[in-house]
């Protein structure tokens, strides 16, 4: 039986309840032997503004105890952190790949959004010899090819398949899942904690409730606690 892995990458800065949702989401549909969280110091991004140790600290906080965790494997992989430069997702596949053997099916998780501009990713058509992908559609963002660029809507012709045929290609499948209702950005997310009172100032019931909506509540106290993300 071909082993399934899903890796699910970004700068979670912060972790919060679209990238759960996301993992859940193929955690149910691929069943996967194991789901990798690679936090990562993306080319296309600059200024972070948690830490690599805060970042790595609430994504385990975050997938600690999620249910989909009592099935498969959950590893905080932090070797694009590790690697110290700036990261690009063939490379770290690449790696994989060479760790994981020609026989595994990699499913490299990702957003509507992000498969909208994959044309813009280094080496982009390379990933489908690497892995395979799984994708979300969020609101706002289609997974119907007509809205994708000429270059991806090609590449995908002819790989669209089943969660099962996915799992058991080592990689060149695309599985679309277009039951992702989950409309959070990490910029959304950063613009609100930074509207939080000043420390000693009580906290606005309306902030609370909306950040409540955005982040689990362990990920929310453990920014509390070191005071992340003050404007």
């Amino acid at each position: 039986m071909t082993r399934c892995v899903a890796l699910l990458g970004g700068s979670f800065d912060p972790v919060h309840h679209g990238h759960v949702a996301l993992a859940a989401l193929f955690a149910a549909l691929l069943r996967p032997d194991q789901l990798r969280i690679l936090p990562a110091r993306p080319w296309q991004k600059s200024g972070l503004e948690a830490s690599d140790a805060d970042r790595i600290a609430m994504l385990e906080l975050a997938f600690s105890g999620q249910p989909f965790a009592r099935t498969t494997q959950v590893v905080i992989d932090t070797q694009e952190i590790e690697r110290g430069t700036p990261t690009y997702t063939v490379d770290t596949l690449r790696g994989l790949r060479k760790e994981l053997g020609e026989a595994s099916s990699i499913v490299f998780l990702m957003g509507a959004d992000q498969l909208q501009k994959l044309d813009t990713w280094r080496d982009w058509q390379e990933l489908f010899g690497l892995c395979n992908l799984g994708v979300a559609a969020r609101p706002g963002y289609a997974l119907d090819q007509d809205r994708l660029p000429q270059a991806v809507a090609s590449a995908l012709a002819g790989r669209l398949a089943t969660p099962d045929e996915v799992c058991a290609a080592p990689h060149g499948k695309v599985c679309l899942a277009h039951t992702l209702a989950v409309d959070i950005s990490a910029t959304q997310v950063r613009n609100t904690l930074h509207q939080r009172p000043h420390a000693g100032a009580a906290a606005e019931p309306d902030t609370n409730t909306e950040l409540g909506a955005l982040l689990a509540r362990q990920v929310l106290d453990y920014i509390q606690q070191h005071n992340l993300y003050k404007s």
